[in-house]
């Protein structure tokens, strides 16, 4: 009986901890203002932010705000004395690309284009190019050109391709004309190095009128799908020429220290970069995630403004703002990677991406009271209690868990930079509004948001990171990581 009125109590203990309102943390709850997120969110959306993409001036221009901001408010640099946590990432830049078949001079953009992947110095030449079909696994193929169509191949076919080695590539593309995007065709960014020694395939994608010359009287046969396979004379000689820049960018830390537990740490995280400009026309990322980054603005003032009259958080806790999260998730891998502070010791991360907006598709609920939340369920099997009881305490919004499935075909669990902490065994929670139609759009403005839930919303999170501040314990982590879900 003993052993069962302690387990009893323990079980109290976890569903009981927050219901009597915190009065000092509804106070300070309180200074988390609509006005206030519209006046920053304006801001940082502003065209002359050029829509924040990573590695370019916009980007840097909306670091040095966050920065000021952080100062103003009177954070900490979170990077041992510096507010900025700089990382690499890499661009290739085609300089020159020179296809010669058959005698003929080929236009880049007109005649053919380079995958992405394959900017990489080359010079390759051949006398034969040699068709080949998904259903011929027999036809020796390595170190010679080989000529595929589109429709043929699924991804897996191709992957089956690159292993046998072939020394160059011709994707014959139907709808070639889609790919004749300046922007697409003549650079590339990635975040890892390749390594020195790792063999590069170049795919080029090829018109049906280049197609026409290679296979001639064959034209009928290949697009019928008929023909497997077949070789066919040709003098082909390929250039190509690339540029490789190292590109710097940073991710903007600021953080509380605190009280009596100095070792251990809450996150609180937002992307602050977007998707830059297309054509001239800027995509503003007013709710992705110009509303997450101006909600840890408004979170870290409320902290600020605690510590400031005593009230200070026991844990220290860190305001992460990364960039490059359109890119990959970027900097919240760089940083997962290089952590300024112990992961073992960070008891949570609270990830804030979109939410500005409510979720138009919603006809059965209340979308002006309502928040999506993934991934609370992965790593603690006590931080949804926390979640559920907090929210029923002091805000009362509808907490949907719709998207919390890794398998759901949306991967949102896989999409923002919770994911980074997850992987290294960290408790996260994602807060998130819904993809809406003006999603990576010029149309996501400052206009559109619904302030008064973007308040709502902002101010749950300020309340699940005070407890998760001031706790006695870090989150649990009781569920294996190996049954974490990866990409």
């Amino acid at each position: 009986m003993k052993k069962y009125m302690m387990a009893v109590c323990c079980l109290l203990s976890i569903h009981t901890f927050a219901q009597k309102k915190n009065k000092t943390a509804e106070k300070f709850s309180q200074t988390i203002l609509a006005d206030d997120l519209k006046n920053h969110l304006y801001i940082l959306a502003a065209p002359d932010m050029e829509g924040r993409e990573t590695g370019t001036a916009g980007q840097r221009k909306a670091a040095e705000y966050l920065k000021q901001q952080f100062a103003k408010i009177g954070l900490t640099p979170g990077n041992n004395g510096s507010y900025e946590q700089f990382y690499p990432f890499y661009k290739d830049t085609l300089k020159e690309s020179q296809l010669i078949i058959n005698g003929k001079q080929n236009e880049f953009g007109k005649d053919f284009t380079l995958s992405p992947t394959s900017f990489v110095n080359s010079k390759i030449s051949a006398s034969e190019i040699l068709y080949s079909s998904a259903n011929d696994t027999v036809t020796l193929i390595k170190e010679k050109v080989v000529l595929i169509k589109d429709g043929l191949y699924t991804p897996a076919d191709l992957l089956k391709l690159f292993k046998r080695e072939p020394k160059l590539i011709l994707f014959l593309q139907s709808d070639f004309e889609k790919y004749a995007s300046v922007a697409e065709r003549t650079s590339r960014m990635y975040f890892r190095k390749p390594v020195n020694n790792r063999t590069i395939v170049p795919v080029l994608r090829i018109s049906n009128e280049l197609g026409k010359l290679i296979v001639k009287d064959d034209w009928a046969s290949l697009t019928d799908k008929t023909l497997t396979s077949k070789s066919y004379a040709s003098d082909l000689q390929l250039n190509i020429t690339t540029e490789t820049l190292t590109i710097i960018a940073s991710n903007v830390l600021g953080m509380i220290e605190g009280t009596d537990k100095k070792d251990e740490w809450v996150i609180i995280s937002a992307h602050y970069d977007h998707i830059g400009m297309n054509n001239g026309v800027v995509n503003p990322g007013a709710d992705d995630d110009g509303s997450g980054t101006v909600g840890l603005l408004e979170l870290a003032e409320a902290f600020a403004k605690a510590k400031a009259a005593g009230k200070g958080p026991r844990r220290n806790i860190l305001f992460l703002s990364v960039s490059g999260e359109e890119k990959g998730l970027w900097g919240s891998e760089y940083y997962s990677n290089h952590p300024v502070y112990a992961l073992d010791k960070t008891s949570l991360d609270i990830n804030i991406d979109m939410i500005g907006r409510k979720d138009d598709k919603l006809n059965s609920i209340d979308s002006n009271n309502h928040v999506y939340l993934i991934g609370d369920d992965k790593l603690s099997s006590e931080l949804p209690k926390y979640v559920d009881s907090i929210n029923n305490l002091y805000i009362k919004l509808i907490t949907d868990r719709k998207y919390n499935d890794p398998n759901d075909p949306n991967r949102l669990y896989f999409r923002s930079d919770h994911y980074n902490f997850a992987r290294k065994g960290v408790p996260i929670i994602f807060f998130f509004d819904g993809i809406h139609k003006d999603y990576h759009k010029p149309a996501d403005t400052p206009d559109k948001i619904n302030y008064d839930l973007y308040e709502k919303r902002t101010r749950l999170v300020f309340f699940l990171a005070w407890e998760a501040a001031n706790r006695n314990a870090l989150f649990v982590r009781d569920k294996p990581l190996a049954d974490v879900p990866t990409r």
